[in-house]
């Protein structure tokens, strides 16, 4: 879980109860107390009111919200017009945290601005190679987090067919096709794959990118041939 989602988890915690010990905190939260009381520190820091002690127990403020959303009509079209992109161009996984944020980001929303989010003419059409471009993602981003080697058998523009092993560093949208920036072991040097042209798509075990091998590296050779 993310620092900044432990956090809004944990004023929730503290909302929905009168009274919660550091032992409660982390066992829901699945953090140590110490985490426990790093986190009630910086709440209180950043001005959540909160009562109590470590070794105590702690107690939310009676009447503490947390702030509302302030957001104005072109902020809202902004993430509609995002997750739309998202729903897609994204994978599946993608496109379904696209549309939860969404129900997230209404649930908050004045009804003057609830109504743009249903209201906003901006569209991002689906077509039948939709599907192609996106095969692959999900394997792809699952390698990303883990940050794992991946192998797949791979097509080429001009129809060569290959085995790869690569370090994936990067994927790019291009407006209607992914593209993976990876160095690869085949060629040792960096490579551009397109997702739609890989078959059977395999994590292996987990690298270390270095100051030699990594995505500014990467960048940084481009910018060296003027390509960036």
């Amino acid at each position: 879980m993310r620092r900044a989602d432990r956090l809004f988890q944990l004023v929730q915690l503290l909302r929905s109860r009168r009274f919660a010990t550091s032992e409660q905190l982390a066992a829901e939260l699945g953090v140590s107390r110490r985490t426990v009381y790093r986190d009630i520190r910086d709440l209180e820091r950043s001005g959540v009111l909160i009562k109590g002690a470590a070794g105590v127990g702690y107690q939310l403020h009676r009447g503490y919200e947390l702030p509302p959303l302030q957001f104005n009509a072109e902020e809202i079209e902004a993430p509609v017009l995002g997750a739309r992109m998202v729903a897609t161009w994204g994978d599946e996984e993608l496109a379904g945290a696209s549309r939860q944020a969404m129900t997230k980001i209404e649930a908050v929303l004045p009804p003057a601005l609830r109504e743009v989010l249903f209201s906003t003419a901006l569209f991002v059409p689906d077509r039948p190679w939709t599907a192609v471009a996106t095969s692959g993602l999900i394997g792809l981003r699952k390698a990303f987090a883990e940050h794992a080697k991946v192998r797949f058998e791979y097509t080429a523009r001009a129809g060569e067919a290959s085995s790869r092993t690569v370090w994936p560093l990067g994927l790019y949208f291009w407006g209607s096709t992914w593209s993976l920036v990876a160095w690869c072991e085949l060629r040792e040097d960096y490579r551009n794959f397109r997702p739609d042209r890989m078959a059977s798509i395999e994590l292996l075990e987990a690298f270390d990118a270095s100051s030699t091998i990594s995505l500014d590296a990467f960048a940084s050779r481009m910018r060296e041939r003027g390509e960036a």
